[in-house]
């Protein structure tokens, strides 16, 4: 008997209001533990203010929000702690080493000092950056700093692992590496992976479930067959066109031109 997986996040009517703007609209669900998760949506779509509550950076409106069995308005301490996270902009220190970036990241907290340096080097070998350990960020091309912002957000063996929008910017193939690693890491860590992306192909081909927001709305979630099922279509884009219930919009043009790019990549696989 296969046992179930416990909820690990838990999101019931969250609501963000930004003046008389609605960005989060009363939206509800769950995530399991170790489950890859995705949050997909065109771009002012809710995706990022979302990820910004569940990691304590912005206080909902109202509505109810459990992290790891924590309420993030009560126990925002023990919320951080159990998360780690990749931001869509980068945050790391340009004028240190990458393992002066890891050091840091573990002051902030409070890794343990025995087990340190061990730790660091296990996932700077784990992201293939082990031998440019020494070397200053600034020389890294934007898939390194990538996988080492990962690395760092490992760090403290959190339970889950935030990634917003991480491979916006990236070249096809490095978004395809940067997936590999990331996938691997859910096996190896056994973390729950939750992404924002408003690239399909990497829903479709990443998330064991997908939640599909729309001006801050959820309007469908499923795994991808089962969002294809409830519409009636023959691929997760055209499910996404009918969900939306319109053309894309021109912003998210050149998303689909290179879903398309890239699903020509990962059959290649």
């Amino acid at each position: 008997m296969v046992e179930d997986r416990t909820d690990i996040i838990k999101i019931k009517n969250l609501t963000k209001k930004f003046g008389d703007f609605t960005a989060v609209d009363d939206i509800s669900f769950d995530v399991k533990e170790g489950e890859i998760f995705a949050f997909l949506g065109p771009n002012g779509a809710g995706k990022t203010t979302t990820i910004k509550i569940l990691t304590t950076l912005l206080r909902p409106t109202s509505g109810h929000v459990i992290i790891a069995g924590h309420d993030i308005i009560h126990n925002q301490h023990l919320v951080r702690k159990s998360f780690g996270i990749v931001f869509q902009d980068p945050s790391l220190d340009d004028e240190l080493t990458a393992y002066e970036n890891m050091e840091l990241h573990a002051v902030l907290y409070s890794v343990d000092k025995k087990v340190l340096k061990s730790r660091i080097l296990e996932l700077l070998e784990f992201v293939e950056l082990k031998e440019r350990k020494d070397d200053i960020v600034k020389s890294f091309s934007g898939g390194m700093k990538r996988r080492l912002e990962i690395a760092r957000g490992l760090l403290h063996h959190p339970k889950i692992l935030f990634l917003d929008e991480p491979t916006v910017g990236l070249d096809p193939q490095t978004r395809n590496h940067m997936w590999a690693y990331i996938q691997n890491l859910s096996k190896k860590e056994k973390i729950t992976i939750f992404f924002t992306t408003h690239y399909m192909e990497e829903a479709e081909k990443i998330a064991q479930k997908i939640a599909v927001i729309d001006h801050g709305k959820i309007v469908a979630q499923g795994t991808s067959h089962e969002l294809e099922t409830q519409t009636g279509t023959a691929s997760l884009e055209e499910a996404f066109l009918k969900l939306t219930g319109r053309g894309i919009r021109d912003e998210e043009s050149t998303s689909v031109d290179n879903m398309r790019m890239n699903r020509r990549m990962w059959n290649r696989k």
